[in-house]
């Protein structure tokens, strides 16, 4: 069986898409004669037209792209839909991320029920309950944040705001609330809104914030994810 067989087969156990960590944990590299199948398997999916890009990291057969997108409630097109599912799908990222650093996840209660993939976010995440380690006027602030990652002392270590077309300015705010926290704050977003997020935290009133607040693109975000899962992967064969 060829390489892009392998892939082809595994994406359809999987209803027809995957990330690459999903393709990497379910193809049996035994017979590839290569020292860098994950590399592989990217090259594989990114170059022929059997596959399409859903999203940075995940993709999908392309035979089976109507029935993809209605199973992940994705209107092609329709801009609405369209960032609904990039808003969850990289609070869903950062979530894995984090749960694969051992620390302890949380998504505020109004994205509980939206879904990563064909999971409610609720199911990813490993409490259930913001970590009231401040003063409530704060912690009131801190619960809104779209993803956080706390520690093994119930501290934060990161904040997450994921910016798909929202006001960046939003996300400072609540940045600028926080800020007496040693934690780090990131700013998630495609690419294209980097420059206008160096615009805005380069004012005076989030002086405070600047050297605490990163820019992270989606593409950077989704390399982090597969690095992690890579290493991941490596210490459970």
């Amino acid at each position: 069986m060829k390489q892009k067989e392998y892939v082809i087969e595994a994406m359809l156990k999987n209803g027809g898409y995957a990330t690459f960590g999903k393709l990497n944990n379910s193809i049996d590299f035994s017979q590839w004669g290569t020292k860098t199948p994950f590399a592989s398997v990217r090259r594989i999916v990114q170059t022929n037209k059997e596959f399409f890009r859903i999203q940075p990291g995940l993709w999908g057969l392309s035979d089976c792209k109507e029935k993809i997108l209605k199973k992940l409630n994705i209107i092609e097109n329709d801009q609405n839909s369209i960032e609904l599912f990039t808003h969850s799908y990289f609070q869903g990222i950062i979530t894995e991320i984090g749960n694969m650093r051992n620390f302890a996840t949380y998504v505020p209660p109004q994205d509980k029920n939206k879904m990563f993939l064909e999971k409610r976010l609720s199911e990813i995440t490993t409490i259930d309950k913001i970590y009231e380690f401040t003063y409530p006027e704060i912690l009131r602030k801190a619960r809104t944040v779209d993803v956080i990652w706390f520690n093994e002392r119930k501290m934060p270590m990161s904040f997450y705001e994921v910016e798909h077309s929202t006001d960046i300015k939003n996300s400072l705010s609540k940045f600028y609330e926080l800020q007496d926290f040693r934690a780090d704050y990131f700013i998630v977003a495609a690419k294209e809104r980097e420059s206008q997020f160096n615009d805005i935290i380069a004012s005076s009133q989030y002086k405070d914030i600047r050297k605490y607040t990163k820019f992270v693109n989606y593409d950077d975000l989704i390399s982090q994810y597969n690095l992690e899962d890579q290493l991941l992967t490596r210490r459970t064969i």
